[in-house]
């Protein structure tokens, strides 16, 4: 391959791979490529795993790909070199990142080029920061979508005596689109972004589905739609145990007519929306970038449990009963400009700093080797179990009871993804009827 310099990237030739692990690592991970190497052909690689995404889950996500096929872990790493790809984004949870990371470098490390490798998160970093951060140390490029996240990774690794310097300041890779204006052709559009796993249990998401009809009912000259993230047997990022749609068949009295549940782009449903009320959504995030007034929940309390907290000094933080009474919310400028929603700012140039880093990498003629954080020198009772769950040894090597990642006969494809189907629904019906009923018999 002909030397490059970091003017030249990304050009026709550059190809990136994006591993993702569910449908909303997907969005960001395909969207962060594009806007880091625009133009460049991206692969998506998903990975096998109880979130893979469904066909309709990665065709309301609309990210566009030159192909897309299901793998393996065993599969990408055997997939990746520097003969194949120039950069690859890891949109997976920090598990499955410091597992991969390992992998890439006990197969690559000992070549003269490799990938650049790039990871980051989906959305808001309301938990686990510590543990997430750190699992995703040893990237070339640590994506942080604002400002406080970038000072915030950056003591993480500072504080444990890590190298900060793969931070990268940039932005949500999927706000954009149309300036909030309000329409007299429509009626005034109220948007309950619902969310898999917040709040988890049956009553608060019971209470929150009953004050969204509740709205809807007080207002009848409005429309309020309940915005789903997946069908039932469907999984996200996130488990949902208590689909809304389940919720909603069982509401006393049924949803009123200008109140209805909703699929589709997030998008194109903030195209339409007045009002858009969560519990602690990134399309609180989405919203606000526009301009939309924007509504998170106090109904349940701000709490940690719930993300909520994330949006403390927003002037978003709000209740049913206020936004009943026609009350909005207004946000805080500075807090909005940390968070890296900038409305009426240049969003494009939130990712030249990223653009930048990447070009000057991948025009190096080596790079330095894959080097996390974790290793079995600093986290001897932690890192193997980490790395044993994508079936790779202490050493990053596969094992030899793990798949080989070689291509299967028609047959055994075949029987292969009647028994993983298999598999999915009975996860699924553990996790959607079974667990919860074990639950409440314990609570009795």
């Amino acid at each position: 391959m002909p030397s490059r310099t970091a003017s030249d990237f990304p050009d026709p030739t550059t190809r990136i791979a994006v591993l993702a692990d569910s449908d909303t690592r997907w969005k960001w991970g395909a969207l962060t490529a594009h806007r880091i190497a625009p133009g460049a052909r991206l692969d998506g690689l998903l990975l096998r795993g109880r979130a893979t995404p469904t066909a309709r889950q990665l065709d309301e996500v609309g990210v566009r790909a030159a192909s897309l096929r299901e793998v393996t872990a065993a599969e990408f790493l055997a997939a990746v070199d520097r003969d194949a790809y120039d950069v690859v984004v890891l949109a997976c949870v920090g598990g499955t990142v410091q597992a991969m990371l390992h992998g890439l470098a006990h197969n690559l490390n000992g070549q003269a080029r490799r990938p650049v490798t790039v990871t980051g998160y989906v959305g808001v970093v309301y938990e686990k920061l510590a543990d997430g951060l750190l699992l995703r140390h040893g990237a070339d490029v640590v994506l942080a979508n604002s400002a406080h996240d970038a000072e915030r990774f950056r003591a993480v690794y500072e504080g444990v005596g890590a190298d900060p310097g793969s931070v990268v300041e940039c932005a949500l890779p999927f706000l954009g689109g149309a300036p909030y204006r309000k329409s007299a052709e429509r009626p005034y559009t109220v948007v309950f972004a619902v969310q898999p796993s917040v709040p988890a249990n049956r009553a608060d998401r019971e209470y929150l589905l009953r004050r969204a009809a509740g709205h809807a009912r007080r207002h009848p000259d409005r429309e309020v739609l309940v915005k789903l993230r997946s069908k039932p047997g469907e999984h996200t990022t996130h488990i949902e145990e208590q689909p809304y749609q389940k919720l909603a068949a069982k509401l006393p009295g049924g949803l009123p007519s200008n109140c209805r549940l909703v699929y589709g782009h997030m998008g194109e449903v903030l195209d339409r929306t007045d009002l858009l009320v969560t519990v602690s959504s990134t399309a609180a995030l989405e919203s606000l970038h526009r301009g939309i007034p924007t509504a998170v929940l106090t109904d349940l309390g701000v709490r940690e449990a719930l993300g909520n907290h994330h949006f403390l000094g927003s002037g978003c933080l709000i209740s049913w009963d206020q936004l009943d009474e026609g009350a909005l919310p207004e946000p805080d400028a500075a807090w909005t400009a940390r968070q890296g929603v900038v409305a009426d700012g240049p969003y494009e140039a939130a990712f030249d700093a990223a653009r930048e880093r990447v070009a000057a990498l991948v025009a190096r003629e080596t790079l330095l080797p894959i080097t996390p954080y974790y290793t079995l020198t600093t986290a001897p009772g932690y890192l193997p179990g980490v790395l044993a769950r994508h079936g790779l040894d202490p050493s990053g090597a596969l094992r030899p009871d793990a798949a080989a990642g070689r291509p299967a006969s028609g047959l055994r494809r075949a029987v292969r993804s009647a028994v993983r189907d298999a598999a999915r629904g009975a996860y699924r019906h553990g996790v959607q009827r079974v667990a919860p009923v074990i639950r409440r018999m314990g609570e009795l």
